[in-house]
């Protein structure tokens, strides 16, 4: 993006490497100018594919991306990349041509994270900052902050300083999915304070092919809006996850009407270490890959902490 007044998109893949010092790559190409908030499904499974397939070819591999939904186009290329070489997302939260524009040194540092061998096997990473986030645990956590993007559940896995990647630790990779299409319907539905059971119907109703339910505290919810979630859970696929950012979901510590027995106590697809972005992706990527019943439950099985 460059602009004095109203930021547009601006510069090319060539004009981002032309503009930066010292960035070394070995090729550069451009997918879509268009801001990351105007991406559609097909677009961002396009850029993933794009990704896994250059990193495919042995070499770490930079995507730069809008911050709006940078986090889940990342979520998803990792749910897709199955390769040793890394992929890195990074961005900028100021235009090019805004006094203090961060966008060439995070380019430099996702570059070097993306050439680091410690990065192998890490799957997609994002790189912000100075720091290094996993895709799964990454979220934006400032609006207009440089130091845009965090890992509230478990913090950065490593650093970039002076043009080294430091990594501090290790993830366990997930197996691929071979997701062949993101055209199913999934809509996000929030638990609150006297929730009932008007917006999920509202959602079954308007054709949802999956839900993503976000709860609250450790997996408890307003009585009339979990007999709702069950009800839906026996129709749609219901993945659910909580409001906390640092969020788990309980088994047995609380016993009142809508604790997490309750929640348990059916179909529904436990995600509490998932924002509701990354829930809302993984469950897209699955519902393409054609998951259902048990094997969509194992999928998410990992995430349920």
């Amino acid at each position: 993006m460059a602009g004095d007044s109203g930021a547009r998109p601006a510069l090319d893949a060539a004009g981002l490497v032309a503009a930066v010092r010292g960035l070394r790559v070995d090729a550069a190409r451009s997918l879509t100018p268009a801001p990351s908030v105007q991406l559609t499904a097909d677009a961002a499974l396009a850029v993933a594919r794009a990704a896994c397939e250059e990193a495919a070819a042995g070499s770490g591999v930079v995507v730069t991306h809008g911050t709006d939904t940078l986090e889940e186009t990342a979520f998803l290329c990792d749910l897709l990349h199955g390769g040793a070489a890394p992929i890195v997302f990074t961005g900028a939260m100021r235009p090019a041509s805004a006094p203090g524009a961060d966008g060439p040194a995070n380019l430099l540092d996702a570059a070097a994270a993306a050439r680091a061998p410690e990065s192998a096997g890490l799957g997609t990473l994002v790189c912000f900052a100075g720091e290094l986030h996993a895709a799964r645990d990454v979220r934006k956590i400032d609006s207009t902050h440089v130091a845009a993007f965090g890992s509230p559940r478990l913090g950065p896995i490593g650093h970039v300083r002076e043009g080294r990647a430091r990594l501090e630790r290790r993830l366990e990779r997930r197996a691929p999915l071979a997701v062949t299409r993101l055209d199913a319907t999934v809509h996000v539905v929030t638990a609150g304070l006297g929730a009932d059971a008007t917006i999920l119907r509202a959602a079954l109703g308007a054709g949802a092919d999956g839900l993503v339910a976000v709860v609250l505290g450790a997996g408890h919810t307003p009585p009339p809006f979990l007999a709702a979630l069950h009800a839906a859970a026996e129709r749609v696929p219901v993945v659910v996850t909580v409001r906390p950012e640092r969020g788990a979901i309980l088994r047995s510590t609380y016993g009142f009407d809508g604790a997490e027995g309750d929640l348990r106590a059916g179909r529904l697809i436990c995600a509490g270490a998932l924002s509701p972005a990354a829930a809302r992706i993984k469950l897209l990527a699955c519902l393409g890959a054609g998951l259902q019943g048990d094997a969509l439950a194992a999928a998410f099985a990992p995430d349920d902490a």
